[in-house]
């Protein structure tokens, strides 16, 4: 497929700059990934589309202050440093103390290998040294300061990774006394490692996982760490050509066994967001769990996975595009994506590109809000 099959035009005024309030009075369209049937409801209603017994499964991973304004050693002109992930094998668990290497972007000019930034040293004592080009968009730097000790540092002078499509008057660093410190977060986020937010957990409220919960609806709770994989753009016109960056996941034992367990009863897996899709169906690919798909499975009694399974932290870097067969994932709760994103290649993987498109264009027509900060869709 070619990259302008999922280009689409959207005015400006529908591109989502705060979130509702409260989360849950957003907007929600849902489609019938079959029929392509529409009904415009709001998110509350979502309570209506659930069943007890339903597996939602949601992407804790917490958002971090990463864009640091730093000044060249120098000259003492300002730079950007847009921290990615620690340079680490497997995790982005601080256990590790003494490691300090960072994928990071670079934003002004100047950038070059053996270049020193220098970070507010009126607050900290922070620098770096950009160590390598990585000649992929990306560089390596090098802090002068361990990990756990440079991530409070980094609390505290860091901004909030917003997307560039949401405007703030003021962008510097130090501006945190906003409400998108705590907006661009979900609620039920707790494992610091996010770059950019799981975002179609936005519209979740406590009153309203607690009516799920009472309803029957289960919650299951993975990690993926959202980071250059998810939100780089593609530049291939054959989307395949595409090469997805490796984010970092964490999946529990007890929690695949969990969905197991409810994909054998023939109960929904409901993933919310694209984050938990790619988690599920990387975890999916990885052990073999697919065998249980198919209804009509006459051994599904006696499934095993292909590999003894542990507790999960690795690299994933599954892209997922029109042709996929999902193996875990019956039904999707997320949000409106930018044009020709990943994102959208595979919300279309799943409900086709044709009900896609006529989604996106209802959404349109009916003045819905776009991206991070917009309403939602359930895809069933």
């Amino acid at each position: 497929m070619r990259l302008n099959d999922f280009d689409y035009c959207l005015p400006k005024n529908l591109i989502a700059q705060k979130p509702i309030s409260p989360r849950d009075h957003s907007r929600l369209l849902v489609l019938d990934k079959e029929s392509g049937e529409i009904e415009h409801k709001y998110f509350y209603n979502i309570i209506d589309y659930l069943e007890k017994g339903d597996v939602l499964v949601l992407n804790n991973s917490k958002v971090f202050p990463a864009r640091l304004i730093g000044n060249k050693k120098e000259t003492d002109g300002k730079i950007e440093v847009f921290l990615l992930k620690p340079r680490r094998n497997r995790t982005l668990s601080c256990s590790c103390p003494g490691r300090n290497a960072w994928q990071c972007l670079i934003g002004g000019r100047g950038a070059k290998e053996g270049l020193e930034i220098n970070f507010n040293p009126e607050v900290s004592r922070l620098k770096c040294k950009i160590i390598k080009n990585n000649n992929d968009g990306t560089w390596e730097v090098k802090f002068n300061m361990p990990y756990k000790k440079m991530m409070e540092i980094v609390e505290k002078i860091g901004k909030v990774p917003l997307p560039p499509y949401i405007k703030r008057t003021n962008r510097h660093p130090m501006s945190l006394k906003t409400s998108d410190v705590s907006n661009y977060q979900t609620i039920y986020a707790d494992k610091v490692g996010s770059v950019a937010a799981p975002t179609a957990g936005f519209h979740f409220t406590p009153a309203l996982i607690k009516k799920l919960k009472k309803k029957g609806v289960q919650f299951e709770y993975v990690t993926l760490h959202v980071g250059l994989g998810t939100f780089a753009p593609v530049k291939e016109d054959n989307i395949k050509k595409h090469k997805m960056h490796a984010e970092q996941v964490e999946i529990k034992k007890d929690v695949l066994q969990r969905i197991i367990k409810a994909k054998k009863e023939k109960r929904r897996i409901i993933a919310v967001g694209t984050t938990s899709v790619r988690t599920l169906e990387a975890i999916a690919s990885e052990f073999s769990i697919f065998n249980f798909q198919f209804s009509n499975n006459s051994s599904i009694s006696n499934f095993k996975l292909k590999k003894k399974f542990h507790n999960f932290k690795g690299l994933v870097d599954i892209f997922i595009y029109p042709s996929y067969k999902f193996k875990v994932v019956d039904a999707i709760i997320t949000n409106f994506h930018l044009p020709k994103s990943t994102l959208l290649m595979l919300v279309s993987a799943f409900a086709g590109n044709k009900n896609i498109n006529e989604a996106y264009k209802a959404a349109i027509k009916k003045k819905y809000r776009f991206f991070s900060y917009g309403d939602a869709m359930f895809i069933r």
